[in-house]
């Protein structure tokens, strides 16, 4: 038997080793990292972060403060009680279609067709209830189920037949948008009942200045006890948690803006109810993908399709029902869209009203690589683009300006995604 005279002597072999496992020893849980160092601890993580491109929703917060300061300077009235509360109203129905959008992108997928299949839900429930005089909630829930069944059509033939999600849906954009100006018919606009569910949707406020503080009570005590608890059963497992001088802190702030945002509300109608349902809506999705089975299957898809096949994931399964969902929450938004402007017409979900639902979804950090994001993004990239689209209105700037800043923005934002995800891989993250 030959030996190998270049091998390493055991002592060389052991300290390599030692230098290794020191190496390989440098993540640490942040929670635990705070527990020891305190302040210093937030800082340490910061750096660590901002080394590793894992930027968060930092920049999309920075920039709709630097949105409101520019246009609040250029005009005050933009930063006004009514302004806001109008902001915040217009921003549902996009927002609406948005989340379902976050769920397509965890896949590392894209949905073209939302617009139009908004644009159905909308015309359908006009049909069903004003022309031929179906029961108002009946109508609703078909006029969701479109969608839905949209939606389904549309991941059957990406999962099943194999046909690329960009295809399938950019077809099922020209054939709703078909569909949707078949069922208005020649007239091609029909107003809602000023009195119905569907119209109410955007126009009803809780007046009572108890309801916007008390949801901010709610909010407040709501993060606080699950937080709480979610520190109590990671301490009885004997894995790092937060600190309660972090966990209140967090909630300190939480409160601070739930009421800011409370008060803004009561000095104008009071709390729509549109917010309500929206708030609601991001609640319950992220519960679903960061607390559940199916959520972390949809991620583990985002991150790599074989590896989730060879885990047991269903994955033509998972890919049919997060169409399914996209296809949902387009209908429902595009029910509010219908109800803010108090009918369904031909133009609804046509021109940039796609665009600006994926904006959303992308400006407020999900990434268009899969794997990364929640539906909270919604919340913020729609806030970004309809505060730009009601700040230039304000200015009275013109629609191709609108269009070519909304733009800038939207590739500032896929700038940040790619050059963030080079940043995670050269850090060993991604």
């Amino acid at each position: 038997m030959s030996i190998d005279k270049t091998s390493t002597p055991p002592e060389e072999s052991a300290v390599v080793n030692t230098e290794a496992a020191a190496g390989a020893a440098t993540a640490v849980d942040p929670r635990l990292l705070v527990r020891e160092q305190g302040f210093a601890g937030y800082v340490t993580e910061f750096k660590r972060k901002m080394k590793a491109g894992d930027l968060g929703s930092i920049p999309v917060v920075v920039g709709l403060a630097i949105i409101w300061i520019i246009f609040q300077s250029l005009n005050s009235n933009f930063l006004t009680a009514g302004n806001l509360s109008d902001i915040s109203v217009a921003m549902v129905g996009t927002g609406m279609i948005a989340v379902g959008i976050v769920f397509v992108l965890l896949l590392g997928e894209i949905d073209l067709s939302v617009g139009s299949v908004s644009g159905v839900a909308g015309a359908t429930f006009a049909v069903l209830n004003i022309t031929h005089g179906m029961n108002e909630v009946l109508a609703l829930v078909l006029a969701i189920l479109t969608g839905t069944a949209a939606g389904a059509i549309h991941g059957f033939v990406f999962a099943r037949i194999g046909v690329p999600a960009f295809a399938v849906t950019l077809a099922g954009l020209l054939f709703w948008q078909g569909f949707m100006l078949q069922i208005l018919g020649s007239n091609g606009t029909i107003n809602l009942d000023s009195e119905g569910i569907v119209a109410k949707l955007t126009s009803y406020y809780f007046s009572d200045v108890a309801a916007a503080y008390g949801l901010a009570v709610v909010a407040v005590a709501g993060y606080f006890l699950t937080s709480f608890l979610g520190n109590r059963r990671r301490e009885a497992a004997g894995i790092p948690s937060r600190p309660l001088s972090d966990l209140v802190l967090r909630t300190v702030l939480l409160a601070v803006v739930s009421f800011a945002v409370a008060i803004v509300y009561n000095q104008h109608k009071g709390l729509p109810l549109a917010v309500v349902i929206f708030l609601a809506v991001l609640v319950f999705t992220d519960f679903v993908l960061r607390r559940t089975a199916y959520g972390r299957k949809v991620f583990a898809l985002g991150g790599s399709v074989e590896a989730s096949r060879r885990a047991g994931i269903n994955v033509e399964l998972v890919r049919i029902s997060v169409f399914a969902i996209a296809g949902t929450f387009a209908a429902i938004g595009g029910l509010f869209v219908a109800s803010k402007i108090a009918s369904a017409n031909q133009g609804a979900g046509t021109g940039e009203f796609l665009m600006n639902v994926i904006a959303a979804a992308v400006i407020g950090g999900t990434s268009l690589f899969g794997g990364r994001g929640r539906t909270w993004n919604a919340l913020l990239g729609v806030l970004v683009i309809v505060s730009i689209q009601y700040g230039l209105a304000l200015e009275g700037i013109a629609a191709p300006v609108q269009y070519m800043i909304t733009g800038g923005v939207l590739l500032a934002t896929v700038i940040i995604d790619a050059v963030t995800r080079k940043t995670q891989k050269t850090a060993g993250r991604a």
